[in-house]
């Protein structure tokens, strides 16, 4: 099923390219199950399978990009000493000790 181009990987890239390359198509294989539920979600909305698969993808990894940007900036608070980072261990004594709600 053919879908994305390397621009759009490119603007969520999670390094930088070391060389320039295109990819003019991707062959995705699912589950059975996963192909089925696409069809059928090809068929109820009127769209194209390879449509839904590049809204999905452009979703998802504009989602990676988010959560890329966030812990990135959460790291840098850390490194800087605005946030000082808590012990994992102790953390999770203190809450194994919280009464359920």
């Amino acid at each position: 099923m053919p879908f994305a181009s390397l621009t759009l990987l490119a603007a969520f890239a999670l390094t930088e390219p070391t060389c320039t390359s295109t990819l003019t198509a991707l062959e995705v294989h699912f589950k059975p199950e996963t192909e089925s539920r696409l069809s059928e979600l090809a068929c109820q909305s009127g769209r194209a399978t390879d449509d839904l698969m590049e809204d999905a993808m452009a979703g998802y990894l504009a989602e990676v990009a988010e959560v890329r940007e966030m812990l990135h900036g959460r790291y840098h608070d850390i490194k800087s000493g605005r946030v000082k980072p808590i012990d994992g261990e102790a953390f999770l004594v203190r809450l194994r000790l919280r009464p359920s709600p």
